[in-house]
């Protein structure tokens, strides 16, 4: 099978919140990178992959919260892989500081963060 990931992915594990519309559950981060993240979350199957779903979660020991907006790419039992769409300029931030500090490798997350623009370009 050919690796297709473009981004280092980190093991980082959180409650979340996910919203959709009136629905909203909790589940938990079970890693994430500049591009996605994977989620646990039991109420799955109330969250429909046609409409973007708003994720909100806290850095571990501080009082910033990440927010962003995300499409459900599968689910498989009770997990959801979730392709990031946007996040406001402070959440972007975060989770780039905190890729930077979970990868160590300066030099790759620059590319990183070279493709994401990229990407948003198209």
């Amino acid at each position: 099978m050919v690796e297709r990931r473009q981004f280092s992915r980190v093991i980082y594990q959180v409650p979340t919140e996910i919203s959709q519309g009136q629905v909203k559950v909790t589940g938990s981060v079970q890693d994430l990178s500049l591009h996605g993240l994977l989620i646990q979350c039991n109420e799955s199957k109330q969250l429909s992959h046609d409409v973007p779903v708003q994720v909100s979660f806290k850095l571990e020991n501080s009082d910033i919260n990440i927010q962003l907006e995300a499409t459900i790419v599968s689910t498989i039992n009770t997990s959801m892989r979730l392709r990031i769409e946007h996040l406001d300029i402070d959440s972007i931030s975060h989770l780039k500081r905190l890729v930077e500090l979970n990868v160590g490798d300066d030099e790759l997350l620059y590319r990183e963060i070279e493709h994401l623009t990229d990407l948003g370009s198209e």
